[in-house]
């Protein structure tokens, strides 16, 4: 699998870097006073700083729980998905979507938990019952 790039946009970036890089254990590769790279599980993310733009109000409605729509996280195997749900409850995270199983029994069956970043970007992890069923219809 190719390693996919997201920029997203934050309103500080030392916090970014205490939230992405020791809580949420990317490690850091470039940056400059503007942004950031971070890497999570093998995918580059971008902190820009753009103050403001984070804001996030549109929301869908996903097994009975309002999703936001503008999201993005990692799918994580099971375990890893565990660890990081007992990590961020250690923390104090205050989850969008506090970890749970959604779609069970169904062919899409996951774990999932919805957060904010400390400039509101709402990030999703995520894993798969069955990790080849993650496109499965």
């Amino acid at each position: 699998m190719h390693p996919f790039h997201l920029a997203f946009p934050v309103d500080n970036l030392e916090k970014a870097r205490a939230f992405y890089g020791a809580l949420l254990g990317c490690p850091e590769g470039r940056s400059s006073d503007e942004w950031i790279d971070f890497n999570l599980f093998g995918h580059q993310i971008v902190a820009h700083l753009a103050e403001g733009e984070a804001l996030n109000d549109a929301y869908s409605d996903v097994d009975g729980k309002k999703v936001p729509v503008r999201h993005f996280g990692i799918v994580l195997s099971m375990p890893e998905w565990e660890a990081m749900a007992d990590k961020l409850k250690a923390a104090g995270i205050e989850f969008i979507i506090e970890p749970y199983i959604r779609f069970k029994g169904e062919v899409g069956e996951q774990a999932t938990m919805f957060f904010l970043d400390p400039s509101g970007n709402a990030i999703e992890f995520k894993a798969m019952a069955q990790p080849d069923r993650l496109f499965a219809k």
